[in-house]
């Protein structure tokens, strides 16, 4: 895949709070690059459902996703859908403006992040990405 997956740190800490894996976000990103979305919510955001272990995707994990095609594709929100049912319009606001953002910053930017850990990089490959269950 060469498309280039990252986290916002918030959404980093959530997925380790929730047990969202790596392979998890993998298996995610190359649904979502061969176009398997839930919505698409205005600029580059983008809603995708991820099953919890041993559970389907309807009862389990949302995930709000900055997506540029075949560039890159950077996660930036979670939560479990037993928790909240959908986000606000003032945070879907708030949302569109950060993948705006991540979606327009040159490499140079996107690496100063990383070595600020403002963004962590995903290194996906077919060894590392989950079967759908």
């Amino acid at each position: 895949m060469s498309l280039r997956v990252l986290k916002d740190v918030e959404f980093h800490n959530w997925a380790i709070e929730y047990g969202v894996s790596d392979a998890m976000l993998c298996t995610a990103a190359k649904e979502i690059e061969a176009g398997l979305v839930d919505a698409r919510l205005g600029g580059f955001l983008l809603k995708k459902r991820v099953a919890a272990p041993g559970r389907g995707k309807s009862g389990s994990y949302r995930m709000l996703v900055g997506y540029r095609q075949a560039d890159r594709l950077i996660f930036v929100h979670g939560f479990a859908k037993n928790e909240t049912d959908n986000i606000t319009k003032n945070e879907k606001a708030a949302l569109r403006k950060l993948c705006e953002i991540y979606m327009s910053a040159d490499d140079s930017t996107l690496a100063e992040m990383i070595a600020k850990t403002t963004i962590r990089e995903i290194a996906c490959n077919e060894s590392h990405t989950e079967e759908r269950p």
